[in-house]
C-alpha cells in the first residue's frame, strides 16, 4: 500500500471523531453514529484507491452508506478515469465502526472511538453479523494462553508470561448477563475485573500496551469488531483468537431468543463457512501481507484523549497501527475551523 494512506487514513477517522463528538451527552446514540458514518465516507471518497468495505454498517439494504460490498475512495467514482488508471488502482479492503461505542458517546461515557482496519484485497475476514467468544492478551502471552482452556488456567498462563500475581491481573469483561459465570470465575481465581457497557475494540488494543492496566480481554462481543480488533493485534504482535457464536443459548440476549442454532448454521455456510467452531487467530482475520489500523477517541478513553473542541477550532488524538512500517503512532491534531481562532488548546 502507498504510504501516504496511512496518513490520510488518519484524516478519514479523525473527521468521523469530530462529527460524532458532536452529539456526545444528547441522548441520540443513532445520530452520532450517522454523523461519524457520513465524515468517514466523505473523506474516504477523496483518497486515491479502490476501496471495498468488507465489514460496516450492514447489508447495501440496511444501511444506506458505508454498507457491506461499497465501493469507496476516487478511483470509484462516476469520472475516476480522471484521476486514476487501471496500473495505479490500489484495490483495497476496509472495516469500519465509524463510532464504536454509539451508547457511549450519546450518554457522555467514556470509550468511544472511530476505528478502521484496511488490507489489501483478500486481506482481511468477511466476519458475519454474529457474536464471537474473544481472548486478547499481551505479546507476552501470545501463544500460551488459548480460549480453548478455561478462564483459570490462562489467567495463571498469564500471570506466568507477564511475571506477576493473578492478584496483580485486571481483565475487562462487557457487562452482560451471559457473563455472569466468567466474572464470577475470574474473581474466584484472584484477578479484577473490569466491566465494560461497550467499546471492547479499545480493550482489546490496550492489551497490546503495557501500562494501561488491562491484561486480557475474555468474553462475548460483536464478531466485526472482532476483525477489527484482531487486525490492530496483528500489528502489534498480540495475542487474539475468536470463535463464532451461532448458540443462541450462549449470546442470551433478547434478540437472540429471535434465532435458531440450526438457522445459524446454514446462514455460516451459506457464506462459505463450514466449520462454525473453528478458532480464529489475529493472522486468520487480518491474513493479508500489510494491515493497518487506525482509530480516533471520541470520548475519553485509556488510551486516547477525545475531542476537545475551542474557541475557532478542536483538538484529536488517534492511533495508527502498521505492519508495514512496524509502528504504533500516536498523532495529536489540532484542527482549525476559523482563520482567526480565539484561543488555540495546547492541553
Amino acid at each position: 500500500m502507498d504510504s501516504t494512506i496511512s496518513l490520510e487514513i488518519i484524516e478519514v477517522v479523525e473527521q468521523a471523531a469530530i462529527a460524532s463528538s458532536k452529539w456526545m451527552g444528547l441522548g441520540k446514540k443513532d445520530e452520532a453514529d450517522e454523523a461519524a458514518v457520513e465524515a468517514m465516507r466523505e473523506r474516504m471518497n477523496k483518497i486515491h484507491m479502490r476501496g471495498r468495505i468488507v465489514i460496516g454498517e450492514g447489508e447495501r439494504d440496511e444501511a444506506p452508506m458505508l454498507y457491506i460490498g461499497e465501493e469507496v475512495g476516487i478511483c470509484t467514482q462516476e469520472n475516476a478515469a480522471e484521476f486514476c488508471t487501471i496500473e495505479e488502482l490500489q484495490e483495497i479492503d476496509i472495516a469500519v465502526d465509524p463510532c464504536e461505542g454509539t451508547n457511549l458517546v450519546a450518554y457522555g461515557q467514556n470509550g468511544s472511538m472511530a476505528v478502521l482496519a484496511i488490507s489489501e484485497r483478500g486481506g482481511l475476514f468477511r466476519a458475519p453479523d454474529f457474536y464471537m467468544d474473544k481472548l486478547a492478551a499481551p505479546p507476552a502471552a501470545r501463544g500460551h494462553v488459548d480460549i480453548r482452556k478455561t478462564p483459570t488456567e490462562n489467567l495463571k498462563i498469564l500471570s506466568e508470561c507477564l511475571n506477576r500475581s493473578i492478584e496483580e491481573l485486571v481483565v475487562v469483561v462487557m457487562d452482560r448477563p451471559r457473563h455472569k459465570k466468567l466474572i464470577s470465575e475470574i474473581r474466584a481465581a484472584g484477578a479484577r475485573v473490569r466491566l465494560i457497557s461497550d467499546g471492547d475494540v479499545s480493550a482489546a488494543i490496550c492489551c497490546g500496551f503495557s501500562g494501561t492496566n488491562i491484561h486480557a480481554l475474555m468474553g462475548i462481543g460483536a464478531a466485526p469488531e472482532g476483525v477489527i480488533s484482531a487486525a490492530a493485534m496483528r500489528c502489534l504482535g498480540g495475542h487474539f483468537q475468536g470463535r463464532l457464536v451461532y448458540d443462541p443459548d450462549e449470546v442470551n440476549t433478547p434478540e437472540s431468543a429471535k434465532w435458531t442454532r440450526e438457522g445459524n448454521l446454514a446462514r455460516l455456510k451459506e457464506m462459505g463457512i463450514e466449520d462454525g467452531d473453528r478458532i480464529y487467530n489475529a493472522e486468520d482475520l487480518a491474513c493479508g501481507k500489510e494491515v493497518l489500523f487506525a482509530g480516533c477517541g471520541i470520548t475519553p478513553g485509556t488510551l486516547m484523549e477525545g475531542v476537545r473542541f475551542f474557541s475557532g477550532g478542536c483538538r484529536t488524538q488517534s492511533l495508527v497501527i502498521s505492519t508495514q512500517t512496524k509502528t504504533a503512532r500516536f498523532v495529536d491534531t489540532i484542527h482549525l475551523t476559523s482563520d482567526k481562532p480565539k484561543v488555540i488548546n495546547l492541553r
